[in-house]
């Protein structure tokens, strides 16, 4: 079972004793920053619970897999995520 965005508001709302308007506008807020940072090239670490940074991925060879016709996929960029160590043992249970 997943969680979606209203859902998290909500909880987020709940949690730090907020308005909906208000984790909405935080939610918002993280995300923008996060995708700046992505963006400039930069990580975003929040220690224990997760890194974020921007990985390049180099240029390699495909088949498409209806044709089997090889093609060229250009370098460019991936989003690489690291779980913390509180969030690993909260996993793990």
């Amino acid at each position: 079972m997943s969680v979606n965005r209203t859902e998290l508001v909500q909880a987020v709302a709940a949690k730090a004793g907020l308005s909906n308007t208000e984790a909405d506008k935080a939610l918002k807020a993280f995300q923008e920053v996060l995708v700046e940072q992505l963006s400039s090239g930069e990580s975003v670490t929040i220690p224990g619970f997760l890194a974020v940074a921007r990985a390049e991925r180099s240029a390699r060879t495909g088949i498409n897999p209806q044709t089997g016709e090889k093609l060229e996929i250009p370098a460019g960029y991936r989003v690489k995520l690291t779980a913390g160590s509180a969030l690993k043992r909260a996993v793990q249970g």
